[in-house]
């Protein structure tokens, strides 16, 4: 008789990598009480992260929760949340992660909205907050105790008892789980307006994590560290999930704070990253390189100039003459190895995600022997694309993973079609109607693609502007333009049904020097582009874009709206009287 295939659920994959690497280290946090004040880091193998989360689930159900249940998760990203989120999905539930970053009252609002009774939460101070802003649950703590809470460990506990019991007590929850059953609510940042929840099924979830094989070739000799919010794809998916499909070691970051100490301890060879991290990385060298001596500076330069000619010929796909090579191997000795080891020194894959990466950023750091690779998802879809390993194309997002459709609609509109996509919005069926079209998602961003199959974003369908004279204008494409000048923080464009582009910019040091800087990097964006493109007037602002003021979202793209409601008079000034030269 032939035995019975067990439905494929995330769970599945990370029994089959546990089996493969029983021994090796899954997961690696800091913690406190360590000779000399120093944070030992606490470590799971495969085999006893695989245990755990098999104990979680069982326990999970012990409490009462259902499945099919929506259950959120309040917590940074750490080896608690991970064990959570594993054993919801283990036990059949839906976990739906908070961004930690947003205020209380807006977490209270995004928490109701999801129906979730149960909420797994960092610690009683985060619950404490939770409470004042209005909410009500049956409260898990991730991490610390309090009288009547009950704790994760607890939960554990309890299905451990239930299995010393009863052996089969989780194979019994399993034969209910189908690979066609939800397993996360991603609740979508709302740059573009409120915040959707977008429902993502078992199946989609491993879909994704069996695409890493091919374009992300990890394994259990690579480390990667985890700093990112967990609410968001980018973390969830290639941080989280994938090295459960590959058997990478994921590390804990104590804080932003820390991460730079952390990076060149842990020594990474696989890194993920949005742009604001590359780019403070790039100005700080940047600001480093001006203080050096002349020798320096023109050694330096001289360098990356080199590098720069040498990327271009291997995204050409032509040699390197022996020449170059030759001086390639000394600027790589005595200038780039010292960049490089900032970053721990073993990078393979270095990633950016979840925003745009600048051509001319991307440009320099495949210029230093470490390219940056960029790829391509969002909430509904997963991740889509990603750039070759061998070949990657600065400015672009890459090739599309297996299994991956793509094509444009007449105004441009990127459709794409796949195993990846996700169910649709919670409680939403117009708005998942607007996005779904005959198994086809409308990613709401404008793309083309070049002769070798690379794509390219170029922009933001709700973000297009069309000045007063009709003309079409994508400011994501011109905004990224700005993101290798050091002196700016952040960009937003202006200009819909006007006659002209203004920008607003925050700096990252208020200065006579930085407002030179400013307009400097404006005449040179303005030559890139055409006349109806150009920044006629620009505002430099006092203080930056934050969560706080509802200007940018806890992935940091800006809210276009809301900074404008916020800066009105100074928009304003910039449409009244003499255009600026």
């Amino acid at each position: 008789m032939k035995a019975q295939t067990k439905p494929r659920i995330v769970f599945s994959v990370l029994e089959e990598t546990a089996a493969a690497h029983p021994t090796v280290v899954a997961l690696q946090q800091p913690v406190g009480g360590g000779p000399k004040g120093k944070h030992e880091p606490r470590s799971l193998t495969w085999a006893e992260y695989c245990d755990q989360v098999r104990q979680i689930a069982v326990g999970i159900r012990e409490l009462g929760i259902a499945k099919g249940e929506i259950v959120a998760l309040q917590s940074e990203t750490r080896i608690e949340f991970y064990l959570a989120d594993l054993g919801l999905m283990a036990a059949g539930a839906i976990a739906a992660a908070l961004y930690t970053s947003l205020p209380f009252a807006d977490q209270v609002r995004t928490l109701k909205a999801s129906d979730a009774k149960y909420v797994f939460v960092e610690n009683v101070k985060a619950m404490r907050g939770l409470e004042a802003a209005g909410a009500e649950a049956c409260w898990i703590l991730l991490s610390g105790e309090s009288d009547g809470l009950v704790t994760l460990e607890q939960i554990r506990q309890m299905g451990e008892q239930r299995l010393a019991a009863d052996p089969d007590a989780y194979e019994k929850i399993r034969a209910e789980i189908s690979p066609s059953d939800l397993a996360v609510l991603y609740m979508t940042s709302g740059a573009t307006g409120e915040p959707k929840m977008g429902l993502v099924t078992q199946r989609a979830l491993v879909a994704n994590m069996d695409h890493a094989p091919f374009v992300l070739p990890l394994t259990p000799e690579d480390v990667t560290i985890a700093f990112l919010p967990s609410a968001h794809i980018a973390q969830r998916v290639v941080v989280e999930l994938v090295p459960i499909r590959q058997g990478s070691c994921v590390y804990f970051s104590e804080g932003l704070s820390k991460l730079p100490n952390e990076i060149r301890n842990v020594r990474p060879t696989f890194f993920l990253a949005p742009p604001r991290v590359w780019e403070r990385v790039y100005a700080n060298i940047t600001a480093e390189i001006k203080k050096r001596p002349a020798a320096i500076r023109k050694l330096f330069y001289l360098g990356l100039g080199v590098g720069s000619e040498a990327s271009r010929l291997r995204q050409a796909g032509k040699p390197i003459p022996v020449t170059m090579r030759l001086s390639l191997k000394f600027f790589d000795r005595v200038v780039f190895k010292k960049i490089r080891d900032r970053l721990g020194g073993r990078l393979r894959i270095a990633a950016s995600g979840a925003a745009p990466l600048g051509k001319d950023l991307a440009e320099f750091y495949a210029a230093i022997g470490m390219p940056l690779v960029e790829g391509y998802g969002l909430t509904e879809g997963g991740v889509t694309a990603l750039n070759p390993l061998d070949r990657p194309k600065a400015g672009s997002i890459g090739k599309l993973l297996p299994q991956v459709e793509a094509r444009l609609e007449d105004d441009g509109e990127l459709l794409l079609r796949g195993d990846t996509i996700f169910s649709g919005y919670y409680k939403d069926p117009e708005a998942t109607a607007a996005v779904l079209r005959d198994g086809w998602l409308a990613t709401g961003d404008i793309a083309e693609q070049d002769a070798e199959g690379y794509w390219y974003i170029t922009g933001r369908k709700k973000e297009l502007i069309v000045s007063s004279n009709g003309k079409k204008i994508y400011p994501a494409r011109i905004e990224v333009l700005f993101k290798r000048e050091p002196a700016i923080n952040q960009v937003l464009l202006i200009g819909d049904r006007l006659p002209y582009v203004t920008a607003l910019f925050t700096v990252n040091d208020s200065t006579d020097e930085t407002r030179t800087s400013v307009e400097q990097a404006v005449k040179d964006v303005n030559r890139q582009l055409a006349s109806f493109e150009q920044i006629r007037k620009f505002k430099i602002l006092e203080k930056e874009f934050t969560i706080e003021n509802g200007e940018v979202t806890p992935t940091m793209k800006i809210r276009r709206s809301r900074v404008l409601e916020n800066y009105r008079s100074l928009v304003s000034e910039m449409y009244m009287g003499k255009d600026i030269d």
